[in-house]
């Protein structure tokens, strides 16, 4: 089914072309992935299909009834708005009939005997029956939990970005559409919240168009991609690994044509030079096609970024951290954790958000200071810190000006030494770019722009928090390239699966309950360990996860342990907790008999394909009942550990 269709668009900023005569459609079960260096304008380009900003030429038609929605970067939230509000805030009528029935809840809650209320409640159940909402409400609670929000009833206001993210995420994946558009959605989620959404959309219906960097995510979601590069689009019927094989062979193609038009060029050339004359017609066609070959030159290559920059030599002490425990209000993040760094060593900090994995870095630097025990740095130590935020750059300031703050001169790995300015075109940056206010950078932009700040002060111990968030495929890729050949010490807080394969070789791991636990081996060789040992151990001794989002506030976890205390079932929740077993039981059943007709139909083509689509219809239904039933037994969990 045809959903949209993008005709010839273009869009500019000032002098600096986005993208040009970009036309392709969109397919119902498409899935595609957006790549491109950060400043090609991906971004904007999703806004235009969106309708969120206009194209400066072109259409987007949008079939009849179809619906868009798009998560952006900086998603807008209503005042004094809870997370669970937000999610269930859409405009559908299965959304405003839980609106209703909340409503109408809160307020027979206040007045239990008053008559008009317990009518209003009548309806409201009425109708969220007709509309079978009832399971709205439980999606929304998982959908929130599983990307590690668990305190539904919290104001998103006192929420961090990164917990705005996930919420807007929730809303997004919850109401319904026929194009979701996504917005580098697996920034400041954890690994277990990535692989959760990377299974959500895999069985998602619809289309789906999404910029991301996480190339496992990508690979394994996406079966189409754009790839915004020099203003041109170029189009791949492939995920990720297909579309690295098929863009080698595009820019050989275009290299080959490229060096014929060149050796054309030069002939061409010399005969102009040889004295030609343009008397006749045949003699002038000659010259124009000369003027042509010129000016059909291809776009100038967009650059590779050059990471060629100066570290400190490391003594023999570097970092020692000695039964280390760190805790915030009455929880615990860190418990006697020890950890002694040697020379190359390459550690990838993983765990779920708000357990502890940036405090860890922070009391590495000295931000923080241990509850009990102590770190030591060595003498020779020289701390780079690539922090999540950009709050250490004054946004007023322009590129340059930014830059010289830390040096007017950056050594290279070379021992030479050049100008900040010659540095920053190393890094992408243009002559004309360096005047440009940071304010006016993208976050792909800013990101690079603070990773050479980081760099260029020669550090020989590297601590990188969420160092792939909005950071291009390319930039990552010569960023994992330094970091292969980087002499000193690396420590990495990421959710990216791929650069913790590509760059680590021990993973500590934050466990829940402030336990940390040390593992040799890459972020695949750590997930491989752990799904070994949860099928060897019963599922009650698995750690309890964090039940708060964030550790960077003292307060919210106070908070969320109240929370947590006051649960309960709702209703509805009840009553399909005592039912589901049967529903389950039920369902298989149908399953069971489905197969057996279908063995009796083999010879009948147009019987069998009705029982196929009978048997596809049942086992999503089962698979939906299996995933309340996992979400109502671990509601019941919690509320039994208030007791």
């Amino acid at each position: 089914m045809h959903l949209l269709s993008v005709e010839h668009i273009t869009k500019s900023y000032g002098e600096k072309l986005l993208f040009e005569n970009v036309t392709f459609g969109v397919e119902d079960g498409d899935k595609i992935g957006i790549i491109g260096v950060n400043g090609t304008g991906k971004s904007t380009f999703l806004k235009v299909i969106a309708g969120l900003e206009p194209a400066d030429s072109g259409t987007i038609s949008i079939g009849n009834r179809v619906t868009v929605r798009m998560l952006a970067q900086d998603p807008a939230f209503a005042p004094d708005e809870t997370a669970l509000e937000h999610v269930l805030g859409g405009d559908s009528p299965q959304l405003r009939a839980v609106q209703a029935y909340a409503s109408a809840m809160a307020a027979i809650e206040l007045k239990p005997s008053d008559e008009a209320l317990q009518e209003q409640l009548i309806k409201a159940n009425q109708l969220m029956d007709e509309l079978d909402a009832w399971q709205l409400e439980s999606d929304a609670k998982m959908a929130l939990s599983k990307l590690g929000i668990h305190d539904f009833e919290a104001k998103v206001e006192t929420f961090s970005g990164g917990q705005r993210k996930r919420v807007a995420m929730a809303a997004a994946l919850l109401l319904p559409s026929d194009v979701l558009i996504l917005d580098e959605p697996t920034n400041h989620i954890d690994n277990d919240s990535v692989a959760w959404l990377e299974g959500m959309l895999q069985k998602r219906r619809g289309a789906l168009l999404m910029i991301t960097h996480d190339r496992y995510f990508l690979d394994r979601v996406s079966n189409r991609v754009i790839e915004l590069d020099k203003g041109q689009a170029h189009f791949y019927q492939a995920n990720y690994s297909r579309f690295l094989e098929l863009k080698l062979e595009r820019e050989e193609r275009e290299a080959a044509t490229e060096s014929k038009r060149q050796n054309l060029l030069r002939n061409e050339l010399a005969w102009i030079r040889r004295g030609a004359k343009a008397r006749t017609t045949k003699q002038k066609a000659r010259i124009d096609r000369f003027e042509a070959l010129k000016t059909d030159a291809p776009k100038q290559a967009g650059g590779k970024m050059d990471v060629s920059v100066a570290s400190t030599r490391l003594g023999r002490k570097i970092v020692e951290i000695e039964e280390v425990t760190k805790r915030f209000g009455d929880r615990t993040l860190i418990r006697d954790f020890s950890y002694i760094a040697v020379p190359e060593d390459r550690v990838g900090i993983v765990g779920r958000n708000g357990s502890g994995k940036s405090t860890l870095l922070k009391l590495i630097t000295g931000q923080l200071l241990p509850d009990e025990g102590t770190v030591e740095l060595g003498a020779t130590v020289k701390l780079g810190w690539f922090s999540q935020e950009h709050e250490d750059m004054d946004q007023s300031l322009r590129v340059i000006e930014y830059i010289r703050e830390g040096a007017e001169q950056v050594k290279t790995a070379d021992g030479s030494t050049i100008s900040a300015g010659q540095m920053l075109e190393r890094f992408l940056f243009s002559p004309t770019m360096q005047w440009t206010p940071i304010s006016k950078l993208s976050g792909g932009e800013k990101r690079r722009l603070q990773l050479l700040r980081v760099l260029m002060n020669a550090p020989n111990v590297l601590l990188l928090d969420e160092p792939t968030n909005d950071l291009d495929i390319s930039t990552l890729t010569v960023l994992e390239d330094y970091l292969d050949d980087f002499p000193g010490v690396v420590f990495v807080v990421s959710h990216d699966r791929y650069f913790l394969d590509r760059t680590v070789d021990k993973i500590v791991a934050f466990e829940g309950d402030g336990v940390i636990t040390h593992h040799t081996g890459n972020y695949s060789d750590y997930q491989a360990f752990v799904e070994k040992q949860g099928a060897a151990a019963p599922a009650a001794s698995k750690p309890k996860p964090a039940e708060i989002a964030d550790s960077s506030s003292a307060a919210e976890p106070a908070k969320a342990a109240g929370k947590e205390r006051a649960l309960k079932m709702s209703y509805k929740e009840q009553k399909d907790f005592e039912q589901i077993d049967g529903w389950i039981a039920d369902a298989e059943t149908e399953i069971n008999g489905i197969a057996v007709r279908m063995e009796e139909a083999s010879s009948d083509s147009a019987r069998l394909q009705e029982l196929m689509a009978k048997q596809q219809q049942l086992e999503e239904k089962l698979e939906q009942l299996m995933d309340r039933w996992a979400e109502l037994n671990e509601l019941a969990e919690r509320i039994a550990a208030q007791k």
